[in-house]
């Protein structure tokens, strides 16, 4: 297979993310679906590599496997907080976070994925049972980022973190493939 290595490709390598302008209950089933499956496929992808194969990046300037891991615990881990806060307040400001700093901390730069792994895989189950769990008007619900002032609801954030889960996952396999190519972009 011939990777287009264009940048732009590399750092979306499913295409960015749009807001559905409209979807249905067989769309969110397909993004549950994928919520589910994610523990499963980042760790079948990562759990077994050594130390110079979790620092392979996936372009030029991107970050290692290592990296993306720790990164997927933490964006999720906020984002099933906002569903919460969404669930139990009116409309709230959420609390927004550095990720490119959050990613150049010490546990993300060394050592191994075991313990952001077991939070993406605790993390999902609890995230897929409390969407499962929501009604429609549920869904509907809403935070506010405090950066754009943008309502989301928690129906287009569970399109979103779909697309989050296939956005990395496609990061992981390109280091994968490119075998070091590019190595972990250390701040």
């Amino acid at each position: 297979m011939t990777i287009n290595t264009d940048i732009e490709n590399l750092r979306f390598p499913v295409g960015k993310f749009s807001w559905p302008k409209s979807s249905d209950h067989e769309d969110l089933q397909g993004w549950i679906k994928t919520l589910q499956e994610f523990p499963f496929e980042i760790f079948n992808l990562t759990s077994d590599l050594d130390d110079t194969q979790l620092s392979w990046a996936y372009r030029p300037d991107g970050w290692s496997i290592r990296q993306l891991v720790h990164h997927c615990a933490d964006s999720h881990m906020h984002s099933f907080i906002r569903y919460k806060w969404a669930l139990t307040e009116d409309s709230p400001k959420i609390k927004a976070y550095f990720e490119d700093r959050w990613a150049n901390l010490a546990e993300s730069l060394v050592g191994d994925v075991k313990a952001p792994l077991s939070m993406i895989d605790g993390l999902h189950e609890r995230w897929v049972t409390l969407i499962n769990s929501l009604s429609e008007k549920e869904l509907e619900k809403v935070f506010v980022h405090p950066e754009t002032g943008r309502e989301t609801k928690l129906w287009d954030n569970t399109a979103l973190y779909a697309w989050h889960c296939n956005h990395h996952m496609a990061h992981i396999r390109l280091a994968l493939e490119f075998e070091g190519k590019y190595k972990q972009n250390k701040q």
